[in-house]
């Protein structure tokens, strides 16, 4: 793993060192570049008319390439709110406040009963933020599919095996809510308000309590516009005008293929998939969320791509593969 982010490293350093970000408000798209910027804003328009997204955002550098729906409108990101909190984590533990190498037990994290077991209470936080805790106690705002696929209690030693598990994810914003504080406050304080985002604040977070666990889903309510912000902020290796809000070793770390999913060409980091694709030489990394939330990055063209559909208003959603796909197609036509 060191060796891969050794390699990664520098590209991301580069990266943040050549984005431009931008001021209080985005920009178009300058004349020059409609050659390829003209056919990515049809693409997105047939899209859209297709798969009936709330919103969608293609931008570039501090640029909006292309864009549609309401990107103003705040929508429950569902599971992109776990990439929110590894921007979080990764600013405390570069402050000292969280350790990773924490066990459960050393953190005196435990579950309503069946309680865990001193076996799966050795878990590390490093762990909860890969999914390989090892930990199946039932949890807060699973689906339908989670709670099916969720394996035995203690089939797996903490470490050994990767299963997306909101019981690591929930089990993460308590721990983050006794080591530094409330988890959207911070996050307006760390990171919405430094990068500028426009509609995002505290008010709109809520904490989602089941009676199956202790441990709350942290939900986020935020708007395309300000998740291609913070997009953004991750291209550029966790740099905003000047500042390091992230640390830059931490991007590299939580969007680094860290483990393999069930889909060979999705891996996972802290918090954060991967996707690399060998038809079109794609390499991108991002966050993902039920129904079609989704922000990704493409650090070799220099985008950030985001869509957002209300469930409320459209049942079905979006397959994270068709935007995906959407991604791929964009991505060979900037130059």
């Amino acid at each position: 793993m060191r060796r891969l982010l050794a390699v990664l490293g520098p590209l991301l350093v580069w990266a943040s060192c050549a984005l431009a970000e931008p001021g209080l408000h985005w920009r178009t798209a300058s004349p020059g570049d409609k050659s390829w910027s003209e056919p990515i804003s049809r693409e997105v328009q047939e899209f859209a008319v297709e798969q009936k997204p709330t919103a969608i955002m293609v931008v570039r550098d501090d640029h909006i390439v292309a864009s549609f729906g309401d990107v103003s409108a705040k929508v429950n990101v569902r599971s992109v709110r776990k990439s929110l909190l590894s921007a979080l984590y990764g600013i405390a533990v570069k402050e000292g406040r969280i350790n990773l190498a924490s066990t459960l037990a050393e953190l005196e994290i435990d579950d309503v009963p069946p309680a865990l077991s001193p076996a799966e209470k050795t878990a590390t936080v490093r762990q909860l933020l890969m999914a390989r805790s090892g930990v199946y106690h039932p949890a807060a705002y699973e689906t339908g599919q989670m709670k099916q696929g969720r394996p035995a209690r203690e089939s797996h030693t903490p470490g050994s095996f990767w299963y997306y598990n909101n019981w690591d994810f929930n089990a993460l914003g308590t721990i983050y809510r006794r080591s530094v504080d409330d988890v959207f406050a911070s996050f307006e304080k760390r990171i919405a308000r430094p990068i500028g985002m426009e509609d995002f604040s505290a008010s709109d977070g809520l904490y989602l309590k089941e009676a199956s666990s202790s441990h709350p889903a942290y939900v986020f309510r935020v708007s395309a516009r300000d998740l291609a912000r913070f997009g953004l902020l991750f291209l550029n290796g966790g740099r905003w005008n000047g500042t390091q809000l992230v640390p830059s070793q931490w991007v590299t770390e939580s969007t680094t293929r860290l483990s393999d999913t069930e889909q060979p060409e999705r891996g996972y980091g802290y918090l954060w998939w991967t996707f690399a694709d060998a038809r079109s030489d794609l390499s991108a990394f991002f966050a993902n969320g039920y129904g079609g939330q989704l922000v990704v990055v493409v650090p070799s063209k220099r985008l950030v791509l985001v869509e957002l559909v209300d469930l409320a208003a459209n049942r079905q959603g979006v397959r994270t593969q068709r935007f995906l796909d959407l991604v791929r197609k964009i991505s060979v036509s900037v130059p």
